[in-house]
């Protein structure tokens, strides 16, 4: 009797220590996660310490000429970073608040002459609107020369004008197409009947041009332009009535006869041409012309190109500085 109450009471007790020590592994199981989880806030914190603890570390064992290097380098990567998000395709736009000043040869400085007689010789401006619209004007002349058919006779020199709008496409592409449409001195020929002094008359009339663009431009200051188009101008299309050279077809006179006396007669039925095609101008023709230019930076920049700015004179500074 004695023995199994012995028995009953040591198993008693172990079985007791037993769920003791399950519960103690229960609660280190259950409590792993947390523990875990507590770890990882802060192997979090510490994970953001790493960088600056590793840079002061760092930059306790250098001297002041590498940490002046190692800024340098820092603040070089930071403005490149900057300059590409100034650059990028989503934000460059070199087709806005633009000044361009242009000189060229052709129909858009600013008149075109017969086939062999050349072109223009002009000078002129553009501002290019937020929206790629350009308002444009010209000014040019045309050079007093000799006659290249007779050296005894001379063609008259002049000046013409031109204004109008223009229009651009692909303002992310340092290659732009256009359309022109503009008004003023179109066309000229010279008198095939010279004055008394030898010189043929300059024969020059306004119209309306319509010409197509290839214009290069890009953040830097350099411009170049082709163009190529068609003039129209209505008072050659018109046919002389009267002798008013404000409503007549300019490259038309009326026909002189001898009347046999010394004198001359006019025959109001007869018109002549002025020039060489019996004709007359022709009141539509194709013309073209080229142009190079300086264009000012945009003048109403936004705050990143700013910066950008600021950081291109900083450099340039810096490198003037350091020779």
């Amino acid at each position: 009797m004695f023995k199994k109450v012995l028995l009953t009471l040591c198993l008693s007790a172990f079985l007791s220590w037993a769920q003791d020590d399950f519960d103690e592994d229960d609660e280190g199981f259950i409590s792993a996660p947390a523990a875990a989880q507590e770890g990882d806030e802060g192997g979090s914190h510490a994970k953001i310490a790493t960088d600056e603890d590793e840079e002061e570390v760092y930059d306790v064992g250098m001297n002041s000429a590498q940490r002046r290097e190692m800024a340098e380098r820092k603040k070089f990567e930071e403005e490149q970073r900057l300059d590409e998000y100034a650059n990028s395709e989503r934000r460059r736009d070199w087709l806005r608040n633009r000044l361009i000043f242009q000189i060229g040869m052709g129909s858009r400085y600013p008149i075109m002459g017969e086939t062999g007689m050349g072109m223009g010789i002009g000078a002129g401006a553009e501002y290019i609107l937020p929206f790629h619209l350009a308002l444009y004007g010209s000014f040019g002349f045309l050079p007093k020369g000799t006659d290249n058919d007779f050296d005894e006779w001379e063609l008259e020199g002049g000046t013409g004008y031109k204004v109008g709008l223009n229009y651009y496409l692909f303002p992310k592409n340092p290659l732009h197409l256009g359309v022109s449409v503009s008004y003023g001195t179109v066309y000229f020929d010279h008198d095939i009947k010279p004055d008394a002094s030898g010189v043929r008359a300059l024969i020059k009339v306004d119209g309306v041009q319509v010409d197509a663009l290839i214009t290069y431009l890009t953040n830097e200051w350099y411009y170049l332009q082709f163009s190529i188009g068609m003039y129209y101008a209505p008072k050659l299309a018109s046919v002389p009535q009267t002798h008013d050279p404000d409503t007549d077809n300019p490259s038309f006179r009326k026909r002189e006869l001898d009347d046999g006396a010394g004198g001359t007669i006019w025959l109001n039925e007869e018109w002549i041409s002025k020039v060489v095609e019996k004709d007359g101008m022709n009141k539509t023709g194709i013309v073209f012309g080229i142009a190079i230019g300086y264009a000012l930076p945009e003048l109403f920049p936004d705050d990143t190109e700013k910066r950008r700015r600021e950081r291109e004179k900083a450099r340039a500074r810096s490198g003037v500085a350091g020779r």
